[in-house]
């Protein structure tokens, strides 16, 4: 199977510190280096080429906010921007919001970059794990709309708490009339894939939920480890985000076509991750 999409981790701070957040109960094991990103974006750009790929997924995000780096990331979004604007690449990052201003929105905007909210619906939930934000991410949320006409792609991390308060998370987001990504808790505080994915059967019903495809099961999709979605943070290459605790699969200057030569063979319906650590 080709390569569609690739997740470049961009930094590993944050100006929060989230209750629930994996990569947080990962630091000790996170180790900062560096990484070439324009390298990886022109390997990317020849495996584009060479395979006459239609779209091609990249996900500028973080082991934290990256935002924090904001700078860097216009860098490497103007540098495919060519590759966006004629479709062949689409870009996407995920924000807590807090940093987020007029300008940054006009940016992303501009250039076609799909910025998701990180909102975990009602204001009980939110500020019970994410540090008493909803207010203040509300105001950007309410900012987007008010500069771009629509709502943004949201994203929700589902628990326990969600679970028990399913129709009021529903209904938060119902006024919305947008994209959510709901991300299955995973770490100290997850939750079980089928009471997440009970959650994402009733959600579906009334929602514009992604789901599906080799995506990850932590959003409601089969597993994609080691087929088309591989993870790249300082400088090493992870199977994906999740597994950023377990031993790279390659340096980040590794060509493209050579991943293609990783193959795992489980049920693809469970979280690779998990398996191998049960």
């Amino acid at each position: 199977m080709q390569i569609d999409r690739v997740c470049i981790s961009i930094n590993n701070r944050c100006n929060l510190s989230c209750k629930y957040c994996h990569f947080h109960e990962k630091k000790d094991v996170i180790k900062n280096d560096t990484m070439d990103v324009l390298e990886i974006l022109d390997n990317i750009i020849t495996y584009i080429e060479s395979k006459d790929i239609k779209l091609f997924k990249i996900g500028f995000v973080g082991n934290g906010e990256p935002l924090l780096e904001y700078n860097d990331l216009k860098e490497y979004i103007l540098y495919i921007s060519g590759y966006i604007k004629r479709g062949k690449i689409m870009a996407y990052s995920i924000t807590n919001g807090l940093l987020l201003n007029e300008d940054m929105i006009k940016f992303f905007v501009e250039n076609k970059v799909n910025l998701g909210f990180s909102i975990d619906g009602t204001e009980k939930i939110h500020d019970m794990y994410r540090c008493n934000t909803h207010g203040k991410v509300m105001e950007k949320i309410e900012l987007y709309k008010r500069l771009t006409g629509n709502y943004p792609s949201m994203n929700c991390t589902v628990g326990k708490e969600v679970i028990k308060e399913e129709d009021a998370t529903i209904k938060f987001f119902k006024k919305f009339d947008n994209r959510i990504t709901f991300s299955r808790m995973i770490g100290k505080y997850g939750i079980s894939l089928e009471e997440f994915n009970r959650f994402l059967d009733n959600a579906q019903k009334s929602l514009n939920v992604r789901r599906g495809g080799y995506d990850c099961t932590m959003y409601g999709g089969m597993c994609g480890a080691g087929i088309n979605n591989f993870f790249f943070a300082n400088g090493k290459v992870f199977l994906c985000g999740n597994c950023v605790d377990l031993e790279p699969v390659a340096k980040s200057d590794i060509k493209i076509n050579e991943l293609e030569k990783i193959h795992l063979d489980f049920d693809r319906e469970k979280c690779y991750k998990e398996m191998i650590c049960d």
